[in-house]
């Protein structure tokens, strides 16, 4: 099985490296913002801000979302598809392959721009010692960003088993994210004021590290709840109709 995985993973990868010249020119610029501009405007609180984790985060999504889309709306519009499907990779290869490689494209990159912010930040501030991110900060960064990357993967997979195009899939996934995000926000609104009160001296008597395994917690669980969904939506029968 894990070799069926890494041969979707490898086609997956290779198709996103032949991206083109726009392709790459936008991921340079998210690394040059991410990099170094963020950086350079926060100085020497980059390694410790809060914001950091949050962007990583952000990153992750993002490119992600950018990719993930294509994962089957884009075959079906290339007409390959059919191929795929009809050769003897399992579907629980093809799925959690195309599932790992936007991961791991999302993920990495983010983790490539995390080292550059690094060196940006030692460089410009070189008389101050070697600067590095506290453990805290620095893994919810790592962490955290693995499993937002996993969370729009599994939506975004969902969306495009069913969408007819890659545009298709683009809008409907971003509805759907953004439902997500008003829905927790609109959803924490609706609770009893004493479910509020008690959540929020829950939340105020949390350290860092406890805040990030309550997050981590929380988006593993959304992050298997997709992929499960995934793995019971994927029909070879349907997929080739768009059913």
């Amino acid at each position: 099985m894990m070799t069926d995985i890494w041969t979707v993973m490898w086609k997956e990868w290779q198709e996103l490296l032949q991206g083109g010249d726009r392709g790459r020119l936008g991921l340079l610029l998210f690394l040059g913002v991410f990099g170094v501009f963020m950086p350079l405007q926060m100085g020497r609180g980059w390694v410790k801000s809060p914001v950091m984790p949050l962007a990583a985060v952000w990153v992750s999504l993002f490119l992600v979302t950018t990719v993930v889309a294509d994962s089957f709306a884009g075959e079906r519009e290339r007409h390959t598809l059919e191929t795929l499907l009809a050769s003897r990779l399992p579907d629980r290869a093809i799925l959690l392959g195309k599932v790992g490689a936007a991961v791991t494209y999302g993920w990495g990159v983010t983790l490539i721009g995390l080292l550059i912010s690094l060196v940006t930040v030692n460089v410009v501030h070189r008389g101050s010692g070697l600067l590095l991110f506290p453990t805290t900060v620095g893994l919810g960064a790592v962490i955290l960003s693995l499993l937002s990357a996993g969370l729009a993967a599994g939506v975004g997979v969902l969306v495009s088993l069913r969408a007819s195009s890659v545009r298709q899939a683009q809008q409907a996934m971003s509805v759907t994210l953004m439902a997500l995000i008003f829905g927790v926000a609109f959803g924490a609104q609706a609770l009893p004021v004493a479910w509020k009160v008690r959540l929020a001296r829950m939340l105020a008597g949390m350290d860092a590290t406890q805040a990030l395994g309550v997050s981590a917690v929380v988006l593993a669980l959304l992050d298997m709840g997709l992929l499960a969904a995934a793995m019971r939506r994927f029909r070879r029968e349907r997929l080739i109709v768009g059913g």
